[in-house]
């Protein structure tokens, strides 16, 4: 039944990543076009200082392997697939590991576990290092700013999990309610302390234009909220399919 309930999360993201092409197509793709746009127009004053100042610039570099329609449709397309369909996956793990541990149904699980991994493994991340537009950060910091994120990201993760965990711990002392407050000011006060010790970065040009760089933060996370809605829902009533044709055939 696992494997059912896994091809089941793969399925939903696998939608999941359709919706949120046509999301990042329609909304975010623009953006990146004028951040690109931005960048070369910069790369073109600077040449043109520096040929002010005696210098040079050879023609040949900087030529793009791709082409922007390629990169703005088959890229984003396969990237955002690939990362959908593996969180459908990841989600469906997830919910094979925890339902039945409460009373709750198998939509209901499914609902609640994406939006914890929402959460953990998105929205928190994102209020340290926020996405930015290509073009707008500094190529040699690439690197370093991926190793963060996603120390970050695994962090979140792993006290979001810690959290649950203390819930389920003092729900017999303290009660549902105040066992889910505990937890989520477990997890708040651990991301504050995580925060603090991570390092920041700003690397961001000042003249960037600010509705831009608005813009494309608030619709990246539109696109996370369409696929992990999506993933949730869409998952959640395949699963209960699944488990109650389980039922049926244990019955019958």
């Amino acid at each position: 039944m696992e494997r059912q309930l896994i091809g089941r999360g793969i399925l939903a993201g696998a939608l999941a990543g359709v919706l949120a092409f046509l999301w990042a197509k329609l909304l975010i793709e623009p953006i990146i076009g004028r951040a690109i746009d931005f960048e070369n127009g910069a790369a073109h004053e600077a040449v043109e200082h520096t040929h002010g100042a005696g210098g040079h610039s050879h023609g040949g570099e900087g030529a793009e392997v791709f082409t922007r329609g390629v990169q703005s449709n088959i890229g984003m397309g396969l990237g955002v697939l690939i990362f959908s369909v593996a969180m459908g996956a990841l989600l469906a793990v997830v919910f094979c590991a925890v339902y039945g541990r409460a009373n709750l149904s198998a939509r209901a699980v499914a609902a609640l576990t994406a939006g914890g991994m929402l959460v953990s493994l998105w929205i928190v991340p994102a209020l340290k290092y926020p996405p930015n537009p290509p073009a707008v950060s500094l190529e040699e910091t690439i690197q370093q700013r991926t190793l963060l994120y996603l120390l970050l990201v695994v962090l979140s993760a792993g006290l979001f999990v810690g959290s649950v965990l203390l819930v389920r711990r003092l729900v017999p002392k303290l009660g549902v309610w105040n066992a889910s407050l505990a937890g989520i000011a477990d997890y708040v006060v651990s991301m504050a302390v995580v925060f603090l010790i991570l390092p920041g970065i700003h690397e961001t040009p000042s003249s960037f234009p600010a509705d831009d760089l608005y813009q494309f933060r608030l619709y990246s996370l539109g696109t996370q909220v369409v696929i992990w809605a999506t993933i949730g829902l869409v998952f959640g009533v395949l699963a209960a399919k699944v488990l109650e044709d389980k039922r049926a055939s244990v019955a019958a």
